[in-house]
């Protein structure tokens, strides 16, 4: 009788259930147990917090999975952005910076709670995101908590994932989280046209 090889677990930081489609399929293919950590605490307002984390939780709940939450700490969000002066060269490349340092910081920690060698996360999937401040805020997470971050640009699988999410019904959001960015995609004139 053939033994199964031990499997390695990876925790996956999740920002949303769309973008977790692909990695879960290539980091189960390769055989990592994965487990899904929902931590957003950037995500504004909190009925779009709800209904991403709802979203999250009936999709791990469908594959098997085990789902860690970690806590909305929006205010933490907010005082860690909010220092920047308005209309700062870089600002919103700043924010965004410190958006994934605090969450894979917290992706880091999670990640050695449940006994895991390696973590990574749902944002490498969207081609929006800033894949080289997305793999500094990994590096630094995994120097400071003694984890490896796996930074792959996983945006070759974000059309696929677009397209399951639509046939399957799943809730799809249409900005990235938080309050800047909803002002950014929404906003188009000051004040808004009637």
């Amino acid at each position: 009788m053939k033994v199964p090889a031990p499997r390695h677990r990876i925790l996956l930081h999740t920002c949303c259930a769309p973008c977790l489609i692909h990695p879960l399929e290539v980091l189960t293919r390769r055989g990592y147990e994965v487990v899904p950590f929902f931590y957003n605490p950037n995500v504004h307002p909190w009925r779009e917090y709800r209904e991403r984390y709802l979203a999250v939780a009936a999709y791990c709940e469908e594959q098997g999975l085990r789902l860690r939450v970690g806590p909305y700490e929006m205010e933490r969000f907010l005082a860690e952005v909010s220092p920047l002066e308005a209309g700062a060269a870089g600002e919103s490349r700043v924010r965004c910076e410190r958006c994934f340092a605090m969450r894979l910081s917290a992706a880091a920690v999670e990640a050695r709670r449940v006994d895991a060698a390696e973590f990574t996360t749902t944002l490498l999937v969207s081609p929006y995101q800033d894949k080289r401040l997305i793999a500094l805020a990994g590096e630094h997470a995994s120097l400071g908590h003694g984890v490896l971050f796996l930074f792959e640009d996983m945006s070759a699988g974000y059309r696929d994932s677009v397209e399951a999410s639509r046939t399957t019904g799943m809730y799809r959001q249409s900005y990235c989280g938080c309050v800047y960015s909803e002002k950014e995609r929404y906003q188009k004139g000051d004040p808004p046209p009637r």
